[in-house]
């Protein structure tokens, strides 16, 4: 039998202008730490990092990150890492970068922490990386035997952020959810390596509740880059709640169906929580939800600005070979899909797949909404 396990980052601070605070909560953690930031992020962000750290007698050290965490990437900074000799290496950006740099700062042997810039996945309290290939695709999950020891979000710096970015967490913090009650049902081991607690499913469930109450105030209220409370909580839910629910609660279909969306070049230039989103709706298909529920889904994260169409991943239904590539992927024998209560095979996946298009079409009919737009990979 195995254990039922919770795990989570060491400390989690969020509010507007904890940027100032970053160099206060870092010298707790070591006395040479490295940031990794890309050339944008650090235009924008590095003036303020530089002066937090140094107000605390820290050195300020970057290193630039190259766009995808590969395995190559992953492995270049660790050396830098060592090269450095730091004690803790902060990642400063989106998903890409923080997953990266766990997966360096493992491979280095030192501590870690993360600085995310936007609240669009729930990457920063993760003991887990995605690694993908070069050009995009799912390569692997690798594990880590500890999560980050610090988590640092400024509301203001992901408010100041695109909405896009805020919807697409919005759509990967869903999932949470929707992935926990699966495992639960199942009795699945989740990311953590054991049986889910009460209180990881609990999270994610809260999770949940706290979108549906704020989401679309919030996406309006960053539009204009206004922290608002409502900003402020579905930042939490996006981050660290879905980051906890979703580790500790479980993976299912749905983020499965996203890494089989990252085996075709048409999805390409989706965010995760885009693609995540149109999982997490095939994976209500595949378990029969009701009809209510399917509806409201749609409805919801159509005016959201999520994708709800195969038409919106760039994919269609009378192309069957792409989305056996697809269905394929998804259903790989390591796949969380694994974990759903049933089993999932996949020609369910693609039977799915091609039902979700018709039925969120006629949804977003009856609801007057957008008609789908076709995504241009890029």
């Amino acid at each position: 039998m195995s254990a039922r396990t919770l795990i989570s980052p060491g400390r989690y601070v969020q509010g507007r202008g904890a940027v100032h605070q970053l160099g206060e909560y870092l010298a707790q953690l070591g006395s040479t730490p490295l940031i990794v930031a890309d050339d944008l992020v650090w235009g924008f962000l590095g003036h303020d990092v530089e002066d937090s750290l140094r107000k605390a007698d820290l050195p300020v050290h970057r290193a630039g990150f190259g766009g995808v965490p590969s395995e190559n990437e992953v492995d270049r900074l660790a050396g830098v890492i060592r090269e450095h000799g730091a004690d803790v290496v902060l990642a400063v950006g989106g998903g890409s970068t923080i997953d990266a740099v766990k997966a360096a700062g493992f491979l280095a042997g030192t501590r870690w922490a993360t600085f995310p810039t936007m609240a669009s996945t729930d990457a920063p309290c993760s003991a887990l990386s995605v690694i993908y290939t070069e050009d995009g695709g799912f390569s692997e999950y690798r594990f880590f035997p500890r999560n980050p020891d610090l988590v640092l979000v400024d509301s203001q710096v992901v408010a100041n952020a695109p909405a896009q970015f805020l919807v697409a967490g919005v759509g990967d913090a869903l999932a949470t959810w929707l992935e926990a009650r699966a495992t639960a049902q199942s009795g699945a081991r989740t990311m953590a390596g054991g049986l889910p607690t009460l209180t990881g499913t609990a999270l994610a469930k809260l999770s949940w509740e706290v979108l549906w109450d704020n989401a679309i105030e919030a996406v309006d209220a960053v539009r204009e880059h206004q922290v608002t409370p409502a900003v402020e909580r579905v930042i939490e839910a996006n981050t660290l709640l879905s980051g906890l629910g979703f580790e500790s609660g479980g993976l299912a279909a749905a983020h499965a169906i996203h890494n089989g969306l990252t085996a075709v070049g048409a999805t390409h230039g989706l965010t995760h929580g885009q693609k995540v989103n149109l999982g997490s709706l095939t994976q209500l298909v595949l378990e029969g939800a009701p009809s209510a529920e399917i509806r409201e889904f749609v409805e919801f994260t159509t005016r959201l600005g999520l994708p709800t169409t195969l038409t919106e991943a760039g994919l269609r239904t009378d192309d069957p070979d792409t989305l056996r590539i697809v269905a394929d992927a998804a259903t790989a024998p390591a796949e969380t899909i694994h974990s759903m209560p049933f089993e999932v095979r996949g020609e369910d996946v693609l039977a799915a797949l091609v039902s979700v298009e018709r039925l969120a079409r006629r949804i977003r009919a009856d609801a007057k909404l957008p008609e789908p737009v076709p995504h241009r990979a890029h």
